[in-house]
């Protein structure tokens, strides 16, 4: 054991389960160790590095602004802010945004929003949300009770109430739920990241459309880790021809710096009146002017390049030795392996590529900037890991 994971054991709370990983520096897709080695990165730091480590344009914009202003809060004008919201919305057809830390923080606030405005448009006792099982909405005592996994409510309980949850790709059964309950607002990932990397299939997510505009229910897609062109879209949602009446997100939207991104539409656009939300750093300007770096970066041509890596990747590992399944979207994909997922992890590991996990299966969500010579490299890299002492 190193001095640094000494003191991280002493000082640092037990919350996670970290790799032998001491990360030093980095570049791009390239991770260095404090010893010296170098490994491509197929994490990004879980969706966060949109456009990888130390890149120089983003760092440019960030520290412009720090020059300028570091923090003037939500009591004030600033321009990343409002710069940021505008390009949000003419990017996506939303007409208003409320910017929080963190996706937890842009969940809740689609919460709230759904059940106020139920509680206008209908009356207080409309406050369910229904929830996909096996879905992943973060870890504040709200958010918690919106994810659909009992694993992560063990020892929280009692979590906040009006959550009901439904099977993925099962629309009868959200009708069923809607049937059963009052319901405020359906929430939903197009693609379930760290809920095994499942996709959504179109009929399901269309149909789920139509019941919240027939029934006045308020629809959220979840896009904290699905957005900011990862799907090969700007938004996941966009590749099934629905619109949502909130979207929400975070991670690689802020491309290092903690933001999060409530999105309204014309029907929840007017919710929220002054009073009834806030956040002391939501739309900070330095995180607010990183992600306006980021988003005016992801253009068309970007998008098809992420759609033809993830393409790649598919047709690499699909029926590959010690491959049972690949899943996934654009830059988010899954790779189900026949060896025990951990030894596949850390020969990865050992050979040089850092990949994560979801439920059963290796996780990809490399930079959307990643050059095609580095990934190819790490394909070769992980197929070998994959196939390795199997007959």
């Amino acid at each position: 054991m190193s001095d640094l994971t000494e003191k991280d054991a002493q000082y640092v709370a037990n919350t996670y389960s970290r790799a032998p990983i001491e990360v030093a520096y980095g570049k791009g897709s390239i991770i260095t160790d404090r010893y010296g080695k170098e490994c491509i990165d197929l994490g990004s730091g879980i969706a966060v590095n949109s456009f990888g480590i130390a890149d120089e344009e983003w760092i440019s914009a960030v520290t412009a602004q720090l020059q300028k202003v570091q923090h003037a809060s939500n009591l004030y004008y600033t321009e990343p802010c409002v710069l940021l919201a505008e390009a949000l919305c003419k990017r996506t057809g939303m007409k208003k945004v409320f910017f929080g830390n963190s996706g937890a923080e842009a969940n809740e606030c689609a919460i709230k929003t759904a059940r106020k405005y139920a509680a206008e448009h209908k009356d207080a006792s409309y406050y369910t949300i229904i929830t996909l099982k096996n879905s992943f909405h973060w870890r504040t005592i709200t958010t918690l009770a919106a994810t659909g996994q009992d694993v992560f409510h063990q020892s929280f309980t009692p979590l906040t109430e009006g959550f009901v949850y439904a099977d993925a790709n099962d629309l009868e059964g959200v009708r069923k739920l809607v049937s059963e309950n009052k319901v405020a607002g359906i929430m939903m990932e197009c693609v379930q990241g760290e809920g095994g990397v499942h996709v959504m299939d179109e009929s399901f997510v269309k149909g789920i459309a139509e019941i919240c505009r027939t029934e006045d229910i308020i629809f959220i897609v979840d896009e904290v880790q699905t957005g900011n062109g990862r799907c090969g879209e700007l938004y996941a949602y966009m590749t099934y021809g629905v619109t949502p009446d909130i979207v929400t997100t975070a991670k690689g939207l802020g491309g290092r710096l903690p933001i999060g991104a409530c999105m309204f539409g014309e029907k929840t656009e007017s919710v929220l009146r002054a009073g009834d939300h806030g956040s002391t750093f939501g739309g900070n300007p330095a995180a607010a002017a990183g992600a306006l770096n980021i988003i005016s970066r992801i253009d068309d041509a970007l998008l098809s390049e992420v759609k033809a890596k993830g393409e790649y990747i598919v047709r690499e590992l699909s029926g590959a030795k010690g491959v049972a399944e690949v899943t996934g979207k654009g830059l988010i994909l899954g790779v189900k392996p026949v060896r025990p997922l951990n030894d596949v992890i850390n020969d990865c590991f050992a050979a040089g590529l850092i990949c994560l996990t979801a439920k059963d299966k290796v996780r990809l969500l490399p930079a959307l900037n990643i050059p095609f010579d580095t990934l190819k490299k790490a394909v070769s890299i992980l197929k070998e890991v994959l196939g390795r002492d199997l007959p």
